[in-house]
């Protein structure tokens, strides 16, 4: 009965202002936080930061899934409960030492569970124990729930440090550079030197002549001055005589800004490998392994190995140019020659995806340090000894600022050092029409094709031939100054039949 004594009292015996009560928390504390990224969003979308809007969209997303899964257990909690195990096997692979007791199939709580512990006493009868008790799936919501908000917090202090550096420091290079485009007498005051006396190689006079000093090198700068001015300026230049020769004036920090922001937009994102990433974790956090103070250990290897080899790369191209005796530096410039070679296996993109794995990895460590302190306390077995304890805290603390501030400004401008483009190289209204004309090019050659296919002439050899090249897209100085950094004309070529 709902009254009997020791039994908790369901909605049939608990008073209605009491269910309201709560009821009404719950909503506003929801439509709270869906009216907080709704204005977010409407506020991303008016200042034309379409790269945030759809890291915000993901984020949303995440917190769906998260949400979804959570109530995946909610329902399907009393089966779990149901599910039974010999108590033989319940004894292996204990995150903490097991402690005989008295009653070990007694659940002592200090809040309200999600519903009754009672399936304790179906498995007793069967002689063995629950796969999964009442209180560890509570305690498992929670997990989920702290896993969401940190990740989503951790989000929002990469933008932020790494937003501030680009926009703060960059921009004041970036200024410095058109003001002396505009300055007539520029031209007159740098006289031609040789290229060792230049900042930007100078500065890694011995990196470019030994090997393994160039990667100690690499390895100690990312952590100061990773991009200097000189650097900025010569990277600028490479892509714009690369990928701008029609455009020198352009402004290449904005491009920066919308690149940053377009990176950001794919490592918020909580990818199925990064979910499987999290059940192995929780496979392997036996007693007496301490998984959780090594694994803290793999974002910091991959943050050094990821810095490491962009500021590498940086120092090759200061290499190539010391080394080719044709270089020599006018008005104060150096041009390097960008190239995918520059990469590990050509691929630029597969530094961004060990930067996501760095920074979700990262995010999972302080959510599970924060859920075992919260819920079972500082002293708990789960959170080891204090000797483990502050490493893992202080290692996720450098590695999130590092990454934020250094790592993935660093990777914005040196991936513009492989041999294409990012298309945030164009603005967002720009993309979009781009998009719409290659979407109306494919949907023109499907009628072509669907006219074509239902003729009643087969075609032989002789038969006409339908070709659509794509449009020559050309870079060109915009007379507008809001849109300065691009200015294109769509040129279709032989969009006929021939």
């Amino acid at each position: 009965m709902a009254g009997s004594e020791g039994a908790e009292a369901n909605l049939e015996s608990t008073p209605t202002w009491v269910v309201a009560i709560v009821c009404l928390v719950f909503v506003l504390v929801s439509l709270a936080a869906e009216r907080l990224i709704h204005y977010t969003g409407k506020y991303l979308k008016k200042t034309n930061k379409k790269p945030l809007y759809q890291a915000l969209q993901k984020i949303k997303e995440e917190l769906m899934l998260v949400g979804f899964i959570s109530l995946l257990l909610t329902v399907f909690q009393g089966r779990i409960g149901r599910l039974c195990i010999t108590q033989k096997l319940a004894d292996k692979w204990l995150p903490c030492k097991k402690v005989p007791q008295i009653a070990p199939l007694t659940h002592v709580t200090w809040r309200h569970l999600l519903s009754e512990a009672t399936d304790s006493t179906f498995c007793q009868q069967k002689g063995k124990v629950p796969v999964l008790s009442v209180t560890a799936l509570h305690h498992l919501h929670i997990f989920i729930f702290v896993l969401a908000i940190v990740h989503v917090i951790m989000c929002a202090l990469t933008i932020l440090f790494g937003g501030f550096k680009i926009k703060s420091q960059w921009q004041t290079w970036e200024d410095l550079i058109h003001k002396k485009e505009l300055d007539p007498e520029h031209g007159r005051k740098d006289s031609i030197t040789v290229v060792e006396q230049h900042g930007f190689i100078k500065g890694r006079s011995w990196a470019v002549h030994y090997t393994l000093l160039g990667w100690v090198q690499a390895f100690f700068k990312q952590y100061y001055g990773s991009v200097t001015e000189s650097d900025y300026i010569t990277m600028r230049l490479g892509f714009i005589t690369t990928h701008c020769k029609g455009n020198p004036k352009f402004n290449f920090h904005k491009y920066m800004v919308r690149a940053f922001e377009a990176d950001f937009k794919k490592v918020v994102g909580i990818s199925w490998f990064l979910w499987l990433f999290v059940v192995v974790f929780l496979f392997l956090n036996v007693n007496g392994y301490h998984v959780y103070f090594w694994i803290a250990f793999v974002p910091l290897i991959l943050l050094v190995c990821v810095g490491t080899k962009l500021e590498h790369i940086i120092i090759q191209l200061a290499k190539q140019v010391a080394q080719s005796r044709r270089h020599s530096v006018i008005d104060g410039n150096v041009e390097i020659h960008p190239s995918d070679d520059h990469f590990w296996f050509h691929k630029p993109r597969l530094l961004l995806f060990l930067i996501h794995i760095i920074l979700f990895q990262n995010s999972f460590e302080v959510a599970f340090f924060f859920w075992i302190w919260v819920q079972y306390g500082f002293d708990s077995c789960i959170m080891g000894s204090i000797g483990y304890t502050i490493p893992r805290l202080v290692i996720a603390a450098f590695v999130q600022f590092v990454c934020s501030y250094s790592t993935l400004p660093l990777y914005a401008i040196v991936t513009q050092m492989g041999s294409s483009f990012n298309k945030a190289i164009f603005e967002d209204y720009i993309q979009e029409g781009l998009i719409h004309w290659a979407q109306k090019a494919k949907k023109t050659r499907t009628s072509l094709h669907g006219a074509g296919s239902t003729t009643t002439t087969k075609p032989t050899k002789t038969s006409p031939k339908r070709t659509m090249s794509m449009p020559a897209i050309r870079l060109s100085t915009a007379t507008n100054n809001d849109h300065d950094s691009v200015a294109k004309e769509i040129q279709p070529q032989n969009d006929h039949i021939m």
